[in-house]
C-alpha cells in the first residue's frame, strides 16, 4: 500500500525545490543576461558572466528532473480519488517538462555561439548576433508552448482538487484562475503583436494566483498532505 503521506512530502520537496531552481533561473540569470532589444548587450552579459549563465542552466536542469518528480507524485496522491482526471492532469503536466527539457539546448546554443566567438577575428557581428537573437527566441515560444500545457495541467488539477476534502477550496480556486492566466498570457504573447504594451498586466494575471496557488499546495502538501483520506466535496 502507498505511503500518501510520504507522496505528499516528495510532492512539496518538489516544488520547493522548483521554486528555488526557477525563480534563480529565470529572474536571476535570464532577466538579468537576455536583453530582447540588443542582443549586443545579450553578447556581452553572457561573455563577462559565464560562470552566472552556466549555473542558471544547471538550475533549469535541476528544475526539470524536480518537475518529472512532482508529475508522479501528484499522479499517485490524487490517482485513488479519480484515476482517470489525475492521470491526464499528469500527462498535461508531463508534456509542458518534456517540451521544456527540448527548449533548454537552446541555451547550450547561445552559450556555444558565445564562447566560440571568443578571440576570433573578423567575425561578422551581425550574423552572431541573429544568430543568439534566434536561440533565446526559440527558447522563449518553445517555453511559451510548454506553459500551455501546464496552464491546462493547472486547471485540471484544480478542478480534481477541488471536489476533495481535506482539500481548503481556495488552493483549487486559485490553481484555476492561474491555469486559465498561463492560456490566456501564452496565447496573447503568440498573438498579440503589442503584447509588450500589456505585460505588465499579464503579468499580474498570472503571477499573483500562481505564486499564491502553488506556494499554498506546496504547504499544504507539506504539513498536511497524505494524512487524511480523501473525501469528495461533490460530484465530479
Amino acid at each position: 500500500m502507498t505511503n500518501l503521506r510520504k507522496v505528499a512530502l516528495i510532492a512539496g520537496i518538489g516544488y520547493l525545490i522548483i521554486f528555488v531552481t526557477g525563480f534563480y533561473a529565470n529572474f536571476s540569470i535570464l532577466e538579468s543576461y537576455v536583453d530582447r532589444d540588443d542582443p549586443g548587450v545579450t553578447f556581452t552579459n553572457i561573455r563577462s558572466g559565464l560562470i552566472g549563465f552556466n549555473l542558471g542552466i544547471f538550475a533549469f536542469i535541476i528544475m526539470v528532473l524536480a518537475d518529472l518528480l512532482l508529475t508522479w507524485a501528484l499522479y499517485v496522491l490524487f490517482e485513488t480519488p479519480h484515476k482517470k482526471l489525475s492521470l491526464l492532469a499528469a500527462y498535461f503536466r508531463l508534456v509542458n517538462v518534456t517540451l521544456f527539457a527540448v527548449a533548454l539546448p537552446y541555451l547550450l546554443k547561445a552559450k556555444h555561439l558565445v564562447l566560440t566567438s571568443a578571440g576570433k577575428d573578423g567575425i561578422d557581428l551581425s550574423t552572431l548576433y541573429s544568430a543568439l537573437d534566434l536561440a533565446f527566441t526559440t527558447f522563449n515560444d518553445t517555453w511559451l508552448l510548454a506553459l500551455i500545457f501546464f496552464g491546462i495541467h493547472l486547471i485540471l488539477l484544480g478542478r480534481l482538487m477541488y471536489s476533495l476534502n481535506p482539500i481548503p477550496v481556495f488552493i483549487p480556486i486559485l490553481l484555476l484562475v492561474a491555469g486559465c492566466g498561463y492560456l490566456l498570457d501564452s496565447f496573447a504573447q503568440f498573438f498579440m503583436s503589442d503584447y509588450q504594451q500589456y505585460a505588465s498586466l499579464f503579468l499580474f494575471i498570472v503571477v499573483i494566483p500562481g505564486v499564491l496557488g502553488e506556494l499554498s499546495l506546496t504547504f499544504w502538501l507539506l504539513l498536511k498532505g497524505g494524512k487524511e483520506p480523501f473525501k469528495f466535496r461533490n460530484s465530479i
